[in-house]
């Protein structure tokens, strides 16, 4: 039982009983149990267990794992090559995994300047988008790439390979045979977050990635319930009260759109099988794309639009009009906005990363963190959404910003209904929760991750900070 209990929007003091995976009651009469285990909320807010609409969950355990090499942590060249050369042991034959690349850095890094820095052991860099990755030599070595065992994405420049491959996560996995992350340090985080529910957004998801969440799942190390995103090889897998089948992804590259008649038949057939889409739109021209096709195929309860990071007023009329819903990333003012307000047109930057637009208009919104192309932490996402402030400290569509309430709304909505509808602690509702230290009135003038002081999914405690 937990005592002492403040509920969103209600300042009085209730208790609150867990039975199993169902909340029993709520109310200052609720009455003890012998031997019941009581925790004293001391005027803590109790919430529903926050829900990160997109991520990468695999990559993001990886990740944690891997070396960093951009922003915020390595910002110059120098930076890099001190940080890989403290990483690298001669004559170690195990790869250097390095990720969140970004060209501020040291441009457009080939497999020529990883060789000059790291000849003898096998290394590889993704770019901070994650759809590139930067061999060396050594690494095409060992990978066995040869005239007649060429990956698709390679990059090739006068019949020699550079080392950047694109897309190619699935066969590298394949070629070094790797097992897939552990995701328990991965889950125990976000549970210290107040995360309990996840959507994995990777559009390559099939069974064998289905089948891994659900034995992780039920070993212990993921803690989050999971709806799974992917093609359509999940439709087949046998779904649980923890592990769910989400929408169908299309990944859009502005670089290799795919004809307009592909695309709208993809749509269809997910929509045949009732399952909506989710269409991965980060430049101008991938959302004009992805509408046109939504106009022309007609769109299913439940489309929904990846990152929307670019949104012109026409689009957002446009977003409304055809009933979809948005998933962004307001993180990524405070983590990439500096390079924004150098990269991007000056007429486009009031269109990045919208939100009071959408809610003003009844759009549908809720957010996620694309960690680990993004942070994981929902909590500086909040502060972002409210504060709208670059890591330099200006700040970008001011406009924009939303109060910490709608910020909150951004990660309590429930997986299928992604900014729809709002999730209650109403009796018989799912036991997942997140308990703060502090009420609201306090807590809303501070959101950061040390707010939470415990997290229960399915009445389980997976996260207690002492």
């Amino acid at each position: 039982m937990i005592t002492n209990v403040r509920l969103l929007g209600d300042d009085s003091l209730v208790a609150v009983r867990l039975e199993g995976a169902v909340r029993a009651g709520v109310g200052s009469a609720v009455a003890r149990e012998t031997a019941e285990h009581v925790i004293n909320a001391e005027g803590g807010l109790l919430l529903p267990g926050l829900h990160d609409h997109h991520i990468h969950l695999m990559a993001f355990a990886a990740s944690l794992e891997s070396l960093q090499g951009g922003p915020p942590d390595v910002r110059t060249e120098a930076d890099l090559v001190s940080a890989l050369r403290a990483n690298n042991r001669v004559g170690d034959p195990d790869w250097v995994r390095a990720i969140g690349y970004h060209p501020s850095v040291a441009g457009d890094i080939d497999r020529d300047w990883l060789d000059r820095h790291i000849p003898d052991r096998p290394i590889r860099i993704q770019h901070r988008g994650g759809r590139m990755w930067v061999l060396n030599s050594r690494a095409l070595q060992v990978l066995q790439v040869s005239s007649s065992n060429v990956p698709q994405g390679l990059e090739h420049v006068g019949g020699r390979p550079t080392g950047r491959l694109f897309e190619g996560d699935v066969w590298l996995r394949s070629r070094l045979q790797s097992q897939l992350p552990d995701l328990t340090t991965a889950s125990n985080r976000l549970a210290r977050y107040g995360i309990t529910g996840l959507t994995d957004t990777t559009p390559s998801n099939g069974t064998d990635e289905w089948g891994y969440f659900r034995q992780s799942q039920m070993e212990g190390g993921l803690l989050q319930r999971v709806r799974v995103m992917g093609g359509e090889a999940i439709q087949a897998c046998q779904e649980s009260d923890t592990l769910t089948c989400g929408e169908f992804k299309i990944h859009l590259l502005e670089s290799s759109l795919p004809d307009l008649d592909t695309l709208c038949q993809a749509m269809a057939s997910a929509h045949a099988v009732n399952r909506s889409v989710a269409i991965h739109c980060v430049t101008l021209a991938e959302l004009v794309f992805a509408l046109h096709a939504l106009e022309a195929t007609g769109v299913r309860p439940g489309d929904r639009i990846e990152h929307a990071s670019v949104c012109p007023p026409e689009q957002l009329r446009a977003i409304h009009e055809l009933g979809l819903r948005v998933v962004t990333q307001p993180h990524f003012i405070a983590e990439r906005g500096d390079q924004y307000l150098t990269d991007v047109d000056v007429r486009e930057q009031p269109w990045l990363y919208r939100a009071a637009s959408f809610v003003g208009m009844g759009i549908p919104l809720a957010a996620g963190s694309d960690a680990p192309f993004g942070d994981a932490d929902p909590w500086r996402a909040m502060r972002a959404a409210v504060a709208r402030r670059t890591a330099a400290g200006a700040v970008m569509g001011r406009e924009e910003a939303l109060t910490p309430e709608q910020a909150l709304r951004l990660f309590l909505s429930p997986p299928h209904l992604p900014g729809v509808a709002e999730r209650s602690l109403a009796a018989g509702a799912a036991a997942d929760l997140c308990l703060l230290h502090a009420p609201w009135d306090t807590v809303r003038h501070d959101l950061r991750r040390e707010q939470v002081r415990a997290t229960w999914q399915s009445g389980k405690l997976i996260y207690d900070s002492g």
